[in-house]
């Protein structure tokens, strides 16, 4: 069965020790924030950057995404999700 954007965020925020969601919906700063930390990517937490600046940063640090400046205003697409996903699993806990 096809993973849908909402299992692949739930999958993604499980990884980062974040809780699963029932409805529908993107990711917080504190998601993003431990998605960024997961991936060896530095971010300041007191305050949280901007959620497009931690996107990009996430992006950045995976191969074969695309780390246009302009993509970082926009929540992540379902291939990008499906690459942060299969990053985090393949990495050592």
């Amino acid at each position: 069965m096809t993973r849908t954007v909402d299992d692949l965020r739930n999958e993604i925020r499980v990884a980062v020790g974040r809780y699963e969601r029932i409805e529908s919906t993107g990711f917080t700063k504190e998601s993003l924030a431990a998605i960024c930390e997961a991936l060896d990517h530095d971010v300041e937490t007191n305050p949280f950057p901007p959620k497009a600046e931690m996107r990009a940063g996430i992006r950045s640090t995976i191969d074969g995404l695309d780390d246009d400046p302009d993509s970082a205003d926009r929540p992540f697409r379902k291939a990008e999700l499906e690459a942060i996903e299969e990053t985090l699993r393949d990495q050592p806990r």
